[in-house]
């Protein structure tokens, strides 16, 4: 008679919102360790989207909804960047009548629903006793929801933009700053060429962490973030300060997505909004360039500087992980396992202070993460600013926020 291993539990695992290089490693990390400690890891496909639109019928094909995680199969993509279990921005609390799967029509018809009910059965069909959501804090909002409703979540902090509240450190930020100087730095040979400024837009909704750490570190001259309204005749005059001091002729501004003028308001790409309110940023980059060149002549004796303008966008969440963004997830995935093996949910990993930890769940909905400009930022200088470095974490101004 054969001898089976008993199982001693279902974990699932699934990433949200934007992608960003760190993402593998963490689902690998988890996989690994999982299947270690004898517990079936199953692989949420496209955030919560996956979870959503499953058929609780053991005829139908739900491949596009889940997988079961192996060692092989999480080893090979542990090393890549992006999320092989794809993503999504759906929110099931709030599903928009058109986004509702055809076979809960008939059931959830108004012009917004809320499908928890569904997702809680598909979680029991499929067997999982613990949630892992890898996420930002739109993804894991919907976590700390089903974490309420009696599912026993652990959530991972992830995005670029470093704003989660309760960790100094969210996976993929490291990346992004490194990738932020590195293509900052190859621009400077053609602004220094054509004597320009140059204007580059990095990613940053409501926090400035991606720009300032990048400025801090020498990239920049100068940078605008969300958290306070700048002045464009002070921001140019500045910058053609730092041209004309500059023996190459060039200065270089950060600018944060989610940055507005004084009296004014964020810039959209487009109306359309997601499941989480938001509508895509894009364009203050465009909208900064165009008011630099025209007002630069009257800081620069009656002569316009011409600009160079970048949008970053993309180039700095895709490709692989650096080298903190391979080692923060692994140790991330094993700290959401101690936690499940000691039988504590409803919490969060984090960083803090430079050591790893984990803080209820909640702290996601009850506080935001935003740098304190009366702190950290210089609003007659436009760059960050600090008076000692002692005993500061890896990140400074994160811990603070």
């Amino acid at each position: 008679m054969a001898h089976t291993k008993k199982i001693k539990g279902v974990i699932a695992i699934l990433t949200g919102g934007g992608d960003v290089p760190g993402l593998n490693p963490a689902i690998r990390a988890i996989t690994i360790r999982a299947n270690r400690e004898g517990y079936k890891v199953i692989g949420l496909r496209r955030g919560w989207a996956g979870i959503t639109e499953l058929l609780r019928d053991k005829k139908a094909d739900n491949s596009n909804c889940f997988i079961t995680l192996t060692n092989e199969i999480v080893d090979k993509a542990g090393r890549t960047g992006g999320t092989f279990l794809h993503s999504s921005r759906t929110r099931p609390s709030h599903m928009p009548k058109d986004k509702v799967p055809d076979h809960l029509k008939s059931s959830y018809n108004k012009e917004i629903n809320d499908l928890t009910p569904e997702i809680i059965k598909n979680l029991e069909w499929l067997g999982i006793d613990f949630l892992i959501p890898i996420g930002g804090d739109d993804t894991l909002s919907y976590g700390v929801r089903l974490y309420k409703e009696g599912v026993k979540v652990v959530a991972i902090p992830k995005t670029m933009d470093n704003d989660v509240p309760g960790t100094d450190y969210c996976i993929g930020f490291s990346t992004c700053i490194t990738r932020t100087i590195s293509m900052t730095n190859n621009l400077r040979t053609s602004a220094g060429s054509h004597e320009r400024i140059l204007v580059m837009e990095v990613f940053g909704r409501y926090a400035g962490f991606t720009a300032m750490l990048p400025t801090m570190a020498g990239a920049a001259n100068r940078c605008v973030i969300p958290e306070y309204e700048f002045d464009i005749e002070h921001l140019t005059e500045l910058l053609v300060e730092d041209r004309n001091n500059n023996r190459s002729k060039y200065s270089v501004v950060l600018v944060s997505e989610g940055t507005t003028f004084k009296g004014g308001d964020m810039i959209f790409s487009n109306a359309e909004k997601d499941m989480f309110g938001h509508a895509k940023l894009g364009g203050i980059g465009d909208l900064i360039s165009s008011e630099i060149k025209s007002l630069s002549s009257k800081f620069n004796n009656g002569k316009t500087i011409n600009v160079i303008n970048q949008k970053l966008g993309y180039l700095v969440r895709g490709g692989d992980p650096d080298a903190i963004d391979s080692i923060v997830p692994m140790a991330f995935g094993n700290l959401a396992l101690d936690l499940i093996l000691g039988g504590f949910y409803g919490r969060l990993v984090v960083l803090k202070n430079g050591r790893y930890d984990d803080v209820p769940i909640e702290v996601v909905t009850n506080s935001s993460k935003i740098v304190k400009v009366d702190k950290y930022y210089n609003i007659k200088r436009l760059r960050p600013h600090y008076h000692r470095f002692e005993m500061k974490p890896m990140f400074l101004m994160a811990a603070d926020s």
